[in-house]
């Protein structure tokens, strides 16, 4: 199962906010169900992207369309109506994010209604920041009344350490009952492929709690200006992280199961090969 990518419109029909970060090319729902097919995944979940604000029109379309296979984690504004939720529900949302790093996100200063909202709804929070922050956020997370998840490890550069006062907050957080993704090696290596240097960081947050770690693809790969990536390359660094067959089966199958509402699996993916992926 894939637990993080992003389906990209164009404007006219899909603007772009103002205050975006970047200006991503499209992706198309079209083209995340191939590379879903070619990595043998069969399932995903779609995030809301940065660049379409709270306008989540494309994704909702995308989870419509496939609601056996596909759930989604939404970005909305902390005004948005009861009708609004329910279509968002309908759909086959299950979360809300927040995102700090990138123009076009929502921030931390409404985090409790967030909270609130989600509990109300049934869903999940799910944070893309600075794991650099969470010293200082760490007792407001504590105590919301809904599960959260960290994207990205903590999207932060390998080079801080493990030792790092926001990583060891991370691992701390995990042990104590949030989910982290194991995804976007190539946004905190600052060695490069194979990503060697990730391995440690996503070890000692797996060690933290196997239960409630997971993987994506981070498909389409946004905001990242280097050489096209291989998601199938990408799998086979997280082999490397969760060397076990039973490890992957966690991370792969039965966490993301247990967290997004899928049916439980019968037969567990077995990632290992390169495939190589083109949009």
């Amino acid at each position: 199962m894939d637990s993080h990518a992003h389906v990209i419109g164009l404007p006219p029909a899909y603007p772009f906010v103002a205050a975006r970060s970047y200006t991503p090319p499209e992706a198309t729902p079209a083209a995340y169900l191939r590379m879903l097919d070619a990595t043998g995944m069969t399932y995903g979940v779609l995030v809301q992207v940065s660049a379409h604000g709270t306008d989540n029109r494309l994704m909702l379309r995308t989870l419509a369309a496939n609601r056996d296979r596909l759930r989604g984690v939404a970005v909305i504004s902390p005004k948005a109506s009861e009708r609004d939720l329910a279509a968002l529900a309908e759909a086959g949302v299950v979360g809300l994010r927040l995102n700090v790093l990138f123009g076009g996100g929502v921030g931390f200063d409404k985090l409790e209604t967030y909270g609130a909202i989600a509990r109300e709804m049934g869903w999940h929070l799910q944070f893309l920041l600075d794991a650099a922050d969470l010293p200082i956020l760490a007792p407001r997370l504590k105590a919301l009344p809904v599960p959260f998840v960290v994207d990205h490890m903590g999207h932060m550069p390998t080079s801080r350490g493990r030792d790092d006062a926001g990583f060891r907050t991370l691992v701390g957080l995990v042990a104590d009952g949030a989910w982290v993704k194991l995804s976007g090696a190539y946004r905190i290596s600052v060695d490069g492929p194979p990503y060697r240097d990730v391995a440690p960081f996503a070890r000692a947050l797996f060690e933290a709690a196997p239960e409630r770690c997971l993987w994506g693809s981070d498909w389409p790969h946004v905001a990242h200006w280097a050489p096209s990536l291989d998601v199938g390359h990408l799998l086979d660094v997280f082999t490397d992280w969760a060397p076990t067959p039973f490890d992957r089966v966690r991370i792969l199958v039965e966490n993301p199961a247990r967290l997004y509402g899928f049916p439980p699996a019968t037969a567990a993916p077995t990632p290992g090969v390169a495939v190589r992926v083109d949009r």
